[in-house]
């Protein structure tokens, strides 16, 4: 699973179990989790806190706007971070939790690449600003690398929603051909 985007993982405990084997799984499954996308905060964090040393700026758009796009990629990666390792994505199956995580990752990469490239070329040149710029490119790329394995895990889990569908058509019509009420009617 260390595939550097948010996995799955089955932690459901079985009925007669205590509530603090549940909190033990989902410990557990944080761990693996936190394991495989941490690396994506931390740069978001370094670089968000990089922009927020600088003390004077003129023209400050291009920092405001760096600061903007590094404090969301933390705070929503760290949403994620906390629904996925908690399980409680499972909770709303509504949502295509692989196409949240491909949107976040590729929305992040996209904005950290502007806003390092606007920094880079608005900058005075001071230690922060040249070391925020250097975080706002490593993040651009940790985000990119898991906006590629998203996409490849997007595309498994629709050929998968896709063969189940076929599956469960296939049965629906077998269940019709043995009705013996429909048959009647075909006669």
């Amino acid at each position: 699973i260390g595939s550097g985007h948010f996995p799955v993982h089955d932690t459901a405990v079985p009925r007669g179990k205590l509530r603090g084997c549940y909190v033990v799984v989902a410990v557990e499954s944080y761990l693996k989790t936190a394991g495989t996308c941490v690396y994506r905060r931390i740069l978001a964090l370094i670089a968000f806190i990089c922009i927020e040393t600088i003390m004077e700026c003129s023209p400050c758009e291009g920092l405001y706007f760096f600061e903007f796009v590094s404090c969301s990629a933390f705070v929503v990666t760290g949403v994620l971070l906390i629904l996925f390792s908690l399980n409680l994505h499972m909770r709303i199956p509504q949502i295509n939790w692989n196409l949240t995580d491909l949107v976040n990752t590729g929305l992040s990469t996209f904005f950290f690449f502007i806003a390092s490239i606007v920094l880079a070329a608005l900058n005075h040149k001071t230690g922060a600003e040249i070391a925020a710029v250097i975080f706002g490119f490593l993040a651009t790329a940790a985000y990119a690398v898991n906006t590629f394995l998203a996409v490849q895990k997007w595309r498994v889990s629709l050929r998968q929603q896709s063969a189940n569908d076929y599956i469960r058509a296939r049965t629906e019509s077998r269940d019709v051909d043995s009705r013996p009420e429909i048959q009647r009617l075909d006669t």
